[in-house]
């Protein structure tokens, strides 16, 4: 406590910003508020930085933004001659702050920066550094958290965030540098003039756009589909409703109030795409103009959701039952239309759902299983792109509502999304299907799989701490949790060790390093469990496979009941 002390009154003594000096003030008699705030840096990972905006060492902020920009200047100037990179940023509260703090000091350091002038879409980042040839990218976002939360998204220069090592060497770089003292920041104007701050060009923006109007496959008209989208006030705004309009579509409405920039997500608080209730304010837009289907993207635009008409009510797909529907979709019209590679590729994770290996071993097509974070699909595309395979690259996705086709990004992309789902509910509606129905043949065809995440939030540092048990419980005494279910194996990808439970065994096997347990049950049941890497929440991954929707629905249901109570009893 005597060390965050000696940091609080640092921070005290040498922040000069009115909002932020007020807050250090403010907390001066509260120990447990100072030591929230100051117990460490914001943890810097393969995506960067996020967290709660505000005064602290452990809160996004400007210090907290200039700091890990110095970080990242030092380590570009002492790898890379004449370095490049590009900022963007969402609709988030000080997000053009932020972006624009990062320029400054690049400028500051004799780095260039391109900047939207403007909110942008995460996947437009990732194309932009391509397109322009840079070396990196700084997206100013947090995705779908609530609004107290902002982040400092890294990519490197295949459009990918960047991976382990070299966010490694990022971090000890941002390690180094005193917050108040090391940090080199140009004037804007100045920066402006030297142009060494720079804005993206038209040409950038529409060459984005002509990429994903060319993921479409059937090349149809969207004029016999009503559709209501909303971008919950982000950054999907103008790309989703340009692109949608551009293929013909006319019945598009856009909810109002979620139509426009709103930092405290006023009619959204948890813009998430993926819970049933980011969808209340559309759904009276929809009923009014009896829309086929609900759109929604969050704040940075890289997630995508839909709402189905089905007989008379809107029906969220989960992110797996989209990821179904897009790669049989593909998969099935490609082949049709005899455009679909012999050697293609689906790239999912490891938590997503396994319908989409069996239809794709139905049409021959190869399955690669990654860890979470759209991260990992993207190193299969550059692995592919290395041995010329780049076209083979048919769909990458994983369950949390994240989806790509092509390799123009690389990272999950809401605006192609949409244009795609558009697309399919326009395919089925000519054949007199809903989405729904569509799903449930092929769950008839290949039978019923369900899937369900649970989430237990820990916050502050006592949180994190109890995170870490739960990982090391579930690690070293499995057995003892999981005595009464049919345990089969468990894949410890921190260790990299397998243990088959039949003959009481490890096995060491070639895992990618990753704080993950994977346990296998009877037949086609498995729980995968992993904490979060940008949330204080540790997450547990549901899969089963069952002969009939009853029986999916109750062994899930009966699992989530088990993982509660584990969770209740398990020793903090």
């Amino acid at each position: 406590m005597e060390e965050v002390e000696k940091v609080y009154k640092y921070w005290l003594n040498n922040v000069k910003e009115d909002e932020l000096l007020k807050e250090l003030q403010d907390i001066k008699m509260c120990p447990q508020e100072i030591n929230e705030r100051f117990y460490k840096n914001l943890n810097f990972g393969t995506a960067g930085l996020r967290g709660i905006l505000g005064a602290g060492t452990n809160r996004m902020n400007i210090y907290t933004v200039r700091k890990a920009s110095q970080g990242l200047a030092n380590y570009l100037t002492s790898n890379y001659d004449n370095p490049k990179i590009v900022v963007s940023y969402d609709s988030r509260k000080n997000s053009k702050l932020f972006a624009f703090e990062t320029a400054k000091v690049m400028a500051g350091n004799n780095i260039k920066s391109y900047i939207t002038k403007e909110i942008q879409p995460t996947p437009f980042l990732s194309f932009a550094v391509r397109n322009l040839c840079a070396i990196g990218g700084i997206m100013i976002t947090a995705s779908h958290n609530p609004p107290e939360y902002n982040g400092y998204k890294c990519y490197g220069k295949d459009g990918a965030q960047l991976d382990e090592s070299v966010a490694y060497e990022v971090y000890k770089k941002i390690d180094e540098v005193d917050v108040f003292r090391d940090i080199k920041i140009a004037e804007f104007d100045k920066a402006i003039n030297e142009e060494l701050i720079l804005f993206v060009g038209d040409e950038v923006y529409k060459s984005y756009l002509d990429c994903v109007i060319n993921q479409r496959v059937n090349v149809f008209s969207l004029k016999d589909l009503r559709v209501t989208y909303t971008p919950l006030n982000g950054a999907g705004n103008y790309f989703v409703q340009k692109v949608l309009r551009e293929c013909g579509l006319k019945e598009l409405q856009v909810v109002g109030c979620q139509e426009y920039p709103d930092e405290n997500f006023t009619t959204c608080p948890y813009p998430n795409p993926e819970i049933f209730d980011t969808y209340l304010e559309a759904k009276k837009l929809a009923y009014l103009k009896n829309s086929d289907i609900i759109l929604a993207t969050d704040p940075d635009s890289d997630r995508a959701g839909i709402c189905v008409k089905h007989n008379d009510d809107y029906n969220l797909l989960s992110g797996n039952e989209i990821g179904i529907l897009i790669c049989d979709y593909l998969l099935s019209q490609k082949s049709k239309l005899g455009i679909l590679s012999e050697k293609a590729i689906i790239v999912k994770t490891i938590v997503s759902t396994l319908m989409v290996n069996e239809i794709a071993h139905d049409y021959g097509c190869e399955i690669l299983e990654v860890l979470t974070g759209f991260k990992n699909i993207a190193s299969e595309i550059l692995k592919l792109e290395s041995s010329n395979r780049e076209k083979d690259f048919l769909f990458g996705f994983e369950e949390s509502n994240g989806y790509l086709t092509g390799t123009y990004v690389r990272d999950k992309d809401a605006v192609s999304a949409s244009l795609l789902l558009c697309e399919i509910s326009l395919y089925y509606k000519k054949l007199g299907m809903t989405l729904i129905d569509a799903l449930d043949k092929l769950k008839f065809k290949y039978g019923f799989f369900k899937e369900k995440t649970l989430s237990y939030e820990f916050k502050n540092k006592e949180g994190t701490q109890k995170i870490k048990n739960i990982m090391e419980n579930l690690r070293n005494s499995f057995q003892k949790y999981f005595l009464s279910k049919k345990l089969e194996k468990v894949e410890d990808y921190l260790n990299s060790k397998v243990f088959n439970v039949e003959d009481n065994s490890f096995v060491k096997k070639d895992l990618p390093l990753s704080d993950v347990l994977v346990f296998y049950f009877d037949k086609s049941n498995k729980i995968v469990v992993r904490p979060s890497g940008t949330e204080p929440k540790i997450k547990f991954y549901l899969m089963v496979k069952k002969d009939n929707k009853e029986d999916a629905d109750a062994e899930i249901e009966n699992l989530k009941s088990y993982i509660d109570k584990l969770i209740d009893n398990i020793n903090f």
